[in-house]
């Protein structure tokens, strides 16, 4: 049995376990990562999730996020617009390699790969160790980055699985007492994801035909794309290459039977993994069969899977896993925390027992459950912004990645203390990356001061994610303040010092405008389109293109502040001249800047510097 010693361990190489192994070792820290796949990012690329939800607007694409964002526009050719579900599709293996380069270049980060947890090293409180089959790591600062907070059970650390009652926390969505819906779901429902591929006519390309599963059935899956049609369903998820990313919660690949499996034991878990496969697969067969032998498996997409594994291939090496055991922390997330102000569009600061601003990652993403053929009524967290709907934003405290007694243990995955109801907005992709990013920094930190994670003053933590030289990271959300801009790092800074003076829309006050930073967020997919401008409501807006033959106008959407100030002026009729890229799946044009006709050409591709 090898004996290793490090700084920093991180257990996990998903979405957050990357995040805090990179951001632990830029920070100065010894640290191994440990993963089980040989594919770091977990949803993202492992889990096959390759259309990221949230933290979309740009003053929200900071940190981490932000940087595997602008690594994606430079790697992939076909740049990223190209399903409606969200701005960024890529090849799953893009998003890997990313993660994969970023850990290679810190030589004090080591990664070992197919390992799982086995046991855990316990000194009174405190978390000193981990056993792996092949190994002992023990470590200053462990981090729990699993799938589903395995650390949390091996070291016998209190946590939460399940729903909480409205009595526990108060929840204005929570169930008073047990539903049938409860008692089916205790948690929302994984997806095994896969990607098909449109082959094409020539009956050369045909791929072979998908094998139906054990126990197949179509009536599960009739109805997938009722109210869509099968072009716009297969546009939800496309990737480059005529590619499609299935992970569709409408009688598709969700699949939530008897999910206490998933944590009972080993044996029970491969149980319900199987069957969730099995349900993928059968999935995949169904839309076979529905749309063609045109359309197949893209068999190359993932890397095989290790021995005694599912997936590989077309299919992800794993579920994408919505929801984990849930660390009892020092706080806890609950709904109340990511719902709006009254009366406003952010979510309130939170404040820690000496009445500091305790937030270090920003979410916006409209809460959102998975219970296959169910539905459950969540109070509305959406808004109205940039000609589309997003969601409102809201912040993660610190101490949420903080066990309530545990020493020498941070957790960062779906594994933070948060509610059952609010993890509804906590899981996504961005928002974890934060997470990560916030506990390898924390870490760092705590190693360099020797102290431990509850000792740690959240300001300088804060400090050291906005000050961060590789990827700063917001605290507080802005919607009118982007990391493009200047004076970004003086307004999160004056907030957490002056939490009184954070506006309740999210909007601060400015003088002039910052037009001179435009050139900076356009891209080589940017065009001038040049069309009659609509108003169709609020936050509504189409352009009739001129000489267009196209029977429908598009949307105009934007995700830049400015140019949402801008189309909240125009009335109908006028003439307009976007610089945008455009998206044939969600026919949209993505505005990243609006010109007069005759500052056009200096704003095309051709005249960016």
């Amino acid at each position: 049995m090898q004996q290793q010693k490090t700084e920093v361990l991180v257990v996990g190489g998903g979405a957050g376990g990357a995040a805090a192994a990179v951001q632990a070792a830029r920070a100065g820290a010894q640290t191994i990562l440990v993963s089980e796949f040989e594919w770091l990012g977990g949803m993202l690329t492992a889990a096959g999730v390759a259309a990221p939800d949230g933290n979309e607007l740009l003053s929200f694409q900071t940190g981490l996020w932000g940087a595997f964002l602008r690594e994606l526009e430079r790697r992939q050719p076909e740049g990223l617009d190209h399903a409606w579900v969200s701005f960024f599709t890529y090849e799953p293996r893009t998003g890997s390699a990313i993660f994969a380069d970023w850990v290679r270049q810190l030589p004090n980060l080591q990664w070992i790969t197919g390992q799982i947890p086995c046991s855990v090293i316990r000194q009174e409180d405190r978390i000193t160790g981990v056993h792996f089959a092949d190994r002992t790591i023990a470590a200053e600062i462990i981090i729990d980055a699993t799938e589903l907070g395995d650390l949390l059970v091996l070291a016998e650390v209190p946590y939460r699985w399940g729903w909480e009652w409205q009595t526990e926390f108060g929840e204005p969505s929570a169930p008073p007492t047990a539903t049938p819906l409860t008692d089916r779901f205790p948690v929302q429902a994984p997806t095994w994801v896969f990607l098909m591929q449109d082959f094409g006519a020539d009956a050369s390309n045909h791929p072979n035909p998908i094998a139906a599963p054990p126990n197949y059935s179509a009536d599960r899956y009739l109805g997938t794309w009722e109210g869509y049609g099968a072009e716009l369903f297969l546009n939800y998820g496309r990737l480059p290459g005529n590619r499609f990313m299935l992970n569709f919660p409408q009688q598709g690949n969700d699949y939530g039977v008897r999910l206490d499996r998933l944590v009972e034991s080993a044996a029970a878990r491969q149980e319900f993994l199987q069957e969730a496969f099995w349900h993928a697969q059968g999935y995949a067969h169904f839309l076979q069969t529905q749309l063609g032998n045109r359309y197949g498996l893209a068999t190359d997409s993932f890397p095989a899977a290790p021995a005694g594994h599912l997936g590989g291939g077309a299919f992800a090496l794993h579920p994408y896993y919505r929801e984990s055991r849930r660390l009892r922390g020092l706080t806890t997330v609950r709904e109340q925390d990511i719902l709006p102000i009254p009366g406003g569009q952010v979510a309130p600061l939170p404040l820690n027992p000496e009445g500091l601003v305790d937030s270090i990652a920003i979410g916006n993403y409209a809460n959102d459950h998975h219970y296959p053929g169910e539905t459950l009524p969540l109070k509305s967290k959406s808004l109205r912004w940039g000609g589309r709907w997003t969601g409102t934003p809201f912040l993660l405290p610190y101490q949420c990645l903080i066990p309530a007694e545990t020493d020498g243990l941070f957790v960062c995955e779906k594994n933070i203390s948060v509610s059952h109801i609010a993890n509804g907005a906590t899981r996504l992709q961005p928002v974890v990356l934060g997470l990560g990013q916030a506990a390898g920094m924390a870490a760092a930190l705590c190693v360099q001061r020797r102290c431990q994670p509850r000792e740690l003053p959240v300001r300088d933590l804060q400090t050291a994610l906005l000050s961060d030289p590789i990827a700063p990271a917001a605290v507080i959300p802005l919607f009118n303040v982007s990391p493009h801009d200047p004076d970004w790092l003086k307004w999160q800074q004056h907030l957490l010092t002056h939490p009184e003076d954070y506006p309740i829309d999210g909007t601060v006050q400015r003088k002039g405008q910052l037009a001179n930073r435009r050139k900076s967020v356009l891209t080589k997919f940017s065009q001038p389109y040049h069309g009659k401008f609509e108003r169709r409501g609020e936050q509504d807006y189409r352009l009739h293109l001129v000489d267009s033959t196209a029977p429908e106008p598009l949307s105009l959407v934007t995700l830049d502040a400015e140019v949402d100030r801008q189309l909240q002026t125009y009335q109908s009729g006028q003439k307009l001249t976007v610089i945008a890229r455009l998206n044939r799946s969600g026919q949209w044009l993505l505005v990243e800047a609006i010109a007069v006709e005759s500052a056009a050409k200096e704003l095309s591709p051709d005249g960016i510097k």
